[in-house]
Formats: structure tokens, sequence, C-alpha cells
């Protein structure tokens, strides 16, 4: 059985600049799946795994 995907959401007042960083050092090892969404529309999705 797979493991339990779990879904990490966060909310911020305001942007400091263009760029986004996803830090990973914490996360666990497996594959994961980025969804982008702007005004509740899916406009990209990526996977990655961290070894």
């Amino acid at each position: 059985m797979p493991p339990k995907k779990i879904k990490y959401e966060s909310k911020i007042e305001q942007l400091p600049s263009n760029k986004i960083y996803l830090n990973i050092n914490q996360m666990e090892k497996g594959d994961y799946e980025l969804n982008i969404i702007n005004q509740n529309k899916l406009i990209k999705k990526t996977t990655f795994k961290k070894k």
C-alpha cells in the first residue's frame, strides 16, 4: 500500500518578490506533486522526487 499523501497549504499576505522558493530540507524522502493554481484553476502541475 502506498504511503498517505499529505497536503501542505500556506497563505501569505503579500509576496516579497516575484520569486517563490520551495525548501524541501524538512520533507521526507519520496515522490511529491506540486500544483500551481490561479483563481481555482490549475495552471501548472509538476512532480519531483526527494532522494
